[in-house]
């Protein structure tokens, strides 16, 4: 069984939502760490594990970052975490995978799937062997408890409840 850990120079947690239904902010996850486990290196049989910081979110404007941790959207204070246990990782066709498993955010857990492109397996220059993946997906806010929301003068909804989940990460295979 082979143990790969998630590099954090070379990955990236983001997500995305609609504001006033017109623009889109981009917010990720600065820490955050997870691990593959595998026997083979096409990732077939992977059980995937991961966590982020709540206190890590950033979208480049520290109101709305504190606003985020607070008790109306993540409650970093009693939910310092975001986990994800996969449940399934099946390869759809050549290097197109689908994810399954459990998404924990402030305290509910609801089963999401994730489009999972694999990059492929390469040497660095340190001679690890890395493997890259970039996932993909939605989910509603609103099903786990991030249910602030707001309605300008004009009936515009402030914050949309669909989260666009956008990950790149790549892995180093543990010796």
């Amino acid at each position: 069984m082979a143990t790969w850990k998630i590099d954090n120079n070379h990955s990236e947690i983001a997500f995305k939502v609609k504001h006033l239904v017109i623009s889109t902010v981009t917010g990720k996850f600065t820490s955050f760490e997870g691990t593959i486990e595998s026997e083979s290196d096409d990732f077939k049989d992977a059980k995937i594990d991961f966590t982020a910081d709540i206190d890590s979110i950033t979208t480049g404007n520290d109101q709305r970052d504190g606003h985020l941790k607070s008790a109306d959207f993540f409650d970093a204070g009693s939910h310092p975490k975001l986990e994800f246990h996969s449940t399934s990782f099946t390869n759809k066709s050549g290097n197109d995978y689908q994810l399954t498993g459990d998404l924990t955010l402030r305290g509910t857990t609801k089963h999401v799937t994730l489009a999972v492109e694999f990059g492929g397996i390469q040497n660095d220059f340190y001679g690890n062997t890395v493997a890259g993946f970039e996932l993909t997906g939605k989910i509603n806010r609103q099903d786990y408890g991030l249910a602030w929301s707001a309605v300008t003068e004009a009936g515009g909804i402030v914050v949309a409840d669909e989260v666009k989940l956008l990950i790149n990460v790549e892995v180093i295979k543990q010796s």
